[in-house]
């Protein structure tokens, strides 16, 4: 292994935040539903909105709004969980705040900029109590939901850790080629299987993972810090020695955040 080690960075990076984010406003159903509450709005004119705004800029109007305040909140509640995991309240709290700071400027710079109505004084602060208790009722409720589903979610062990010994059983780190074997290593060991690569990656489950070599697959919450080296990288991981990343998947581990350009 090479000893030069520059420009480790973790994954809790915006860039992995933004990766995250982009994953999950461009599935169809979540898109076309946000396109669709636009478009009611639009439709409606709410807050007068139809008597100062022609159709395509009132429509454009209600986008904006739409999505940057859904992706505020999607921000904000991601940053909750992280830093109050354990405290569904803290996570309220945290999620509520952030999204309703967010969502005020937004709102205001949108009313100025699209209506020319620049809140002050007390017309201001109505906006703002408005806006914080919506962002409150709304984090309470997506926080509220999520403790449920996490409740209620069964774990669902990956099958490629049925062909392990029972006592190093446990969440994968990394897969790697090994002529006609795969060397599945877990947080309690590792041991190797006769399979193909593209066949063991079949069979992690639900482990979000990235292939960052043709002979190397890596949980992506396994990777402690990135290191370039060459025209490639080095992963560090949770255990066991590093991984490299080849020139070919560069891009895999930057669109994850977990590299800076």
């Amino acid at each position: 292994m090479c000893n030069r080690r520059v420009g480790y960075v973790n994954n809790l990076s915006p860039q992995f935040t933004l990766h995250e984010w982009r994953n999950h406003v461009t599935q169809p159903v979540r898109l076309m539903a946000l396109i669709g509450v636009s478009v009611i709005l639009t439709v409606m004119g709410p807050f007068e909105t139809n008597e100062v705004m022609r159709t395509l800029p009132r429509f454009a109007y209600w986008v904006a709004l739409v999505f940057v305040s859904y992706s505020v909140g999607f921000a904000a509640n991601l940053t909750a969980s992280h830093f109050a995991p354990e405290s569904p309240f803290r996570r309220i709290v945290v999620a509520g705040f952030l999204t309703a700071l967010g969502v005020l400027v937004l709102v205001y710079a949108l009313n100025g900029l699209a209506l020319q109505y620049w809140a002050a004084g007390w017309a201001l602060a109505q906006l703002a109590a408005e806006v914080f208790v919506i962002a409150f009722i709304v984090a309470a409720i997506f926080v509220g939901a999520n403790v449920s589903m996490d409740r209620g979610a069964e774990p669902q062990t990956p099958v490629l850790l049925e062909r392990l010994p029972f006592e190093r059983r446990a969440a994968l780190v990394a897969l790697s080629a090994e002529d006609k074997y795969v060397r599945v290593r877990t947080l309690k060991g590792d041991g190797l299987v006769l399979m193909r690569l593209t066949d063991a990656v079949r069979e992690v489950g639900d482990t979000v993972g990235l292939q960052v070599h043709r002979s190397h697959w890596v949980a992506v919450d396994q990777i402690a810090a990135v290191a370039r080296k060459g025209d490639g990288a080095l992963l560090k991981m949770t255990h066991g020695p590093e991984i490299p990343v080849s020139r070919a998947n560069l891009g895999k581990i930057r669109e994850a955040g977990l590299l800076r350009r």
